[in-house]
């Protein structure tokens, strides 16, 4: 399994983003709310890692706020090699430096971050299925466009790594 350091959303996104979930199971697609014990929240992930160890990771990020009230602007439905679907956020200066600034600490601090989330190589997103039957791609991306645009802002921080029952929230 994975761990993240995910951000969070505003209620009103979230609440949005949550309608999507539901249209698409509606549609046959097996969306992030259905998957371990319906744990997750619509959520936006800076960095990824095998495991991460929740006390190391708030001490390299000590005296920084992770939950920058950062507004993201959900422009556009995506698709990753094995029919993930995602919301993408544009990706502004601000959110990709605060992104960078978080790699940095954790990569100060020795911390092992999964390549693909690497500055440069990161693609922001918002995970809506984790594998789309190719039947039904046409009809959850037209359910994406549906809500597109949604405007969120950031209100919160963890650490989760839901396997293993951790939610470690961080400033």
């Amino acid at each position: 399994m994975v761990a993240a350091l995910e951000l969070y959303l505003d209620t009103d996104a979230t609440r949005r983003i949550r309608v999507l979930w539901e249209a698409l199971e509606s549609e046959g697609v097996q969306s992030m709310r259905s998957l371990l014990e319906q744990r997750h929240r619509p959520h936006v992930s800076l960095a990824v890692a095998a495991r991460f160890d929740p006390e190391q990771v708030a001490a390299a990020l000590a005296g920084m706020r992770v939950a920058a009230p950062l507004r993201l602007e959900f422009q556009h439905a995506g698709q990753f090699v094995g029919r993930v679907l995602w919301l993408g956020p544009t990706p502004t200066a601000e959110l990709l430096g605060h992104h960078a600034q978080v790699h940095h600490r954790l990569a100060r601090a020795g911390i092992t971050l999964v390549e693909h989330y690497q500055p440069g190589r990161w693609v922001p997103h918002c995970t809506l299925s984790m594998r789309v039957p190719n039947a039904l791609m046409a009809a959850a991306v037209r359910r994406c466009l549906e809500v597109l645009p949604v405007t969120a802002t950031v209100v919160g921080a963890a650490i989760t790594d839901h396997a293993r029952g951790i939610s470690h929230p961080l400033p």
